[in-house]
């Protein structure tokens, strides 16, 4: 599956919208994939900081907790967290919970798809 974010607002959305839906009149195929719309560029840059793209980029890699990721990272695990959180709630990343022989419960990070294609104009 891919991820395609864009930044060209809801005008950019009807856009590919109407593109979408000719093409479904027309019944072609369409390969499944998840879209996101900021309204402008600068609301992306918000979310996708340098360090959430390199977050994101380690997590495509194999399976991580948090605390691994912050270890692979480099980073403090809070930091990390509070970052997943913020692209979990953008739909860029999700979660789940996985048992810990010995250890209780862990969360896994994992993304929502393996391509991700950033678009934005200014």
């Amino acid at each position: 599956m891919k991820l395609t974010v864009h930044a060209d607002g809801f005008e950019g959305h009807v856009k590919r919208s109407l593109v979408r839906a000719k093409r479904l009149d027309r019944k072609e195929k369409i390969e499944p994939e998840i879209t996101l719309t900021f309204a402008d560029p600068l609301d992306m840059l918000d979310i996708l900081t340098a360090k959430r793209l390199m977050l994101m980029k380690v997590a495509r890699q194999g399976k991580y907790s948090v605390s691994s990721l912050a270890a692979v990272l480099n980073r403090d695990p809070k930091s990390v967290r509070r970052d997943v959180v913020k692209l979990e709630q953008a739909g860029m990343l999700r979660t789940y919970e996985e048992v810990n022989p010995g250890h209780g419960r862990v969360r896994i990070v994992e993304p929502v798809a393996r391509k991700v294609e950033l678009r934005a104009s200014l």
